[in-house]
């Protein structure tokens, strides 16, 4: 992995430019944000970028200061040919675990992209669909258009956490984005899961009694057969 001199991984468009000179001409980056968090959504993002956008700052979400995702994502959405951004709610991720829902979640940002790519370049994981993909360790940090994914997933769940912050001010959503902060799991503790959270998950797990999680998973199991 290439580093710059500052011992950043370099992120940049080689990726694509070599699958462009292979004859690929809609490449999809792909990457997800809130595998971790006990509450909500997963996101992911798939973006088509031109090979001569000039996105300069774009890597990966982690290293960058919310204002300046925000930033990157306006000129992301400007400068790309497609994007989409999808999601896989609590209730599936409980019902088919995080893995597969982060799956899910990039297979429907794909499909919402309004057209077709040729190659799929993924953060790390396969996307279940019929089309020549490649999947990279920390391609986040490597490859621009997975980087200008994690951005849009990342600033679009964000978004999200803020509106549920609204209906349940108590877990610090805005603040802690659902993650196991020290406020997130003392609000737990106090008041107990929403419907929202991912009851698999074990902060959330270890408050509920088990006939209350197996039936709940039945059910979800249930509704997810009738869809």
């Amino acid at each position: 992995m290439e580093r710059c001199p500052t011992g950043r991984m370099r992120c940049d468009a080689r990726f694509e430019r070599a699958l462009a000179r292979r004859g690929y001409r809609v490449i999809a980056g792909l990457d997800e944000a809130g595998r971790g968090s006990l509450f909500g959504a997963v996101f992911a993002a798939a973006v088509v970028l031109p090979l001569d956008a000039r996105l300069p700052g774009v890597r990966d979400s982690k290293e960058l200061t919310p204002a300046r995702r925000e930033e990157l994502a306006a000129e992301i959405r400007s400068a790309a040919t497609a994007w989409a951004v999808a999601q896989a709610d609590a209730a599936e991720i409980d019902r088919i675990n995080i893995y597969q829902a982060s799956r899910l979640a990039m297979k429907r940002a794909v499909i919402q992209l309004g057209t077709c790519p040729d190659f799929l370049l993924v953060d790390a994981l396969s996307v279940d669909l019929p089309l020549p993909q490649r999947a990279l360790i920390k391609g986040d940090a490597r490859v621009r258009s997975i980087a200008a994914a994690s951005i849009l997933a990342k600033v679009c769940r964000d978004a999200s956490m803020r509106e549920w912050d609204r209906t349940y001010p108590r877990y610090g959503l805005a603040r802690g984005k659902g993650y196991g902060t020290p406020e997130h799991l003392a609000a737990l503790d106090k008041f107990g899961p929403t419907a929202h959270h991912r009851f698999t998950f074990e902060p959330v797990r270890r408050l509920l009694p088990g006939a209350q999680m197996s039936l709940g998973l039945a059910l979800e199991a249930e509704a997810g057969s009738c869809r």
